[in-house]
């Protein structure tokens, strides 16, 4: 029998157990992301974030699109929406993702190592592992930025746990600390 069965008829005779019957189990279900079935789509409608429970960071409210335990570590992609002028990350890179970024609405200047691009709405960068990056959104009016990273690593539980901006949280999660943000007067020279 292979593993791929094994665990099939393991998770069958769970069904046999009540499972709402076992002590915090009910609220374990209230409070669980929705599970992606194989063979069906998963919607997430704009502005929101996959569990119902968007991340707030200051700069922007994050919302979850697709979740690594969707596609077995392979991608995590999620929404900054309501970007504000200044707003963004310090300098950083990820040792084992690759991190793409499409601006939907606003203006983002990014730097991916010793590169500056200004993005509109439209425009998308893609930044290497190991590679220095960062962004500054640099638009009047709130935005909106899709990241999708690659494989998906530790970046979702980076930004449910806490995620802060410093040197110790950043190699906890498979980061590097590599300088300050990106200024909107380093912006105004691209």
């Amino acid at each position: 029998m292979t593993d791929r069965m094994e665990r099939r008829e393991f998770c069958r005779s769970l069904g046999a157990v009540p499972l709402l019957a076992l002590p915090g189990a009910q609220a374990a279900l209230e409070t669980q992301q929705p599970q992606i079935v194989p063979g069906k789509a998963l919607f997430v409608g704009a502005g929101k974030d996959r569990s119902g429970t968007p991340v707030a960071m200051g700069f922007s409210a994050l919302g979850f699109k697709v979740s690594g335990q969707d596609t077995r570590g392979g991608l995590f992609i999620m929404e900054h929406v309501g970007l504000t002028k200044g707003g963004g990350p310090p300098r950083h890179l990820h040792y084992e993702q690759e991190e793409w970024f499409y601006v939907v609405e606003g203006e983002v200047v990014a730097e991916v190592g010793k590169d500056r691009f200004r993005l509109k709405a439209g425009d998308s960068l893609f930044a290497p592992r190991q590679v220095p990056h960062g962004f500054v959104y640099v638009a009047e009016k709130p935005g909106r930025l899709l990241i999708a990273y690659t494989p998906a690593g530790k970046m979702e539980a980076y930004f449910r746990e806490g995620h802060s901006f410093d040197a110790a949280s950043f190699a906890k999660y498979g980061m590097e600390y590599v300088g300050p943000a990106l200024t909107l007067e380093e912006a105004a020279r691209v």
